[in-house]
């Protein structure tokens, strides 16, 4: 086993925190916000859709079409993040990793757990902020339906 790079407590803190802001943002339906935490041509994967989106343009699309469902369904769904593991690289790359649990709540509820996913995340510094070079998400629920996508440079 290799030996990680020490994670210290404000970089724990920084990134726990970028993390409730962005998932907030799209719970909350402020797609602009959360597509905001990702670099201009970030990518995000996942085993839910057929093909990567690939540029900020195009994640925004995605998700703006998903707010958009859940306002018009009237549902408000939750992002609530377990597990983060935080591993710095040597070239300033930071990989997150986390459990997302994606709770859904309908009209009059009642509230259920919707599905399970691992998020793992390639996280760059531009300007001194954080932001999202790479995310790839895997539901579990699908973790046999689609093959496993992993980044170029096969980091996970």
């Amino acid at each position: 086993m290799t030996r990680a790079l020490h994670v210290s407590a404000e970089l724990h803190a920084e990134i726990a925190s970028f993390y409730a802001r962005h998932m907030r943002a799209m719970d909350e339906g402020r797609v602009q916000d959360w597509t905001g935490g990702f670099t201009d041509d970030g990518v995000f994967i996942t085993n839910a859709r057929p093909a990567p989106q690939i540029g900020r343009a195009a994640i925004t699309a995605g998700a703006g079409a998903t707010a958009a469902n859940l306002l018009s369904n009237n549902v408000l769904r939750r992002h609530c993040l377990a597990t983060l593991n935080i591993r710095p690289q040597p070239d300033g790359v930071i990989l997150a990793s986390s459990y997302a649990i994606i709770v859904r709540t309908p009209p009059g509820g009642p509230t259920a757990v919707e599905f399970l996913c691992t998020c793992d995340d390639e996280l760059v510094r531009h300007d001194g902020q954080l932001l999202i070079r790479h995310r790839r998400v895997q539901r579990d629920d699908l973790v046999f339906a689609a093959p496993t996508i992993r980044p170029p440079n096969g980091s996970w």
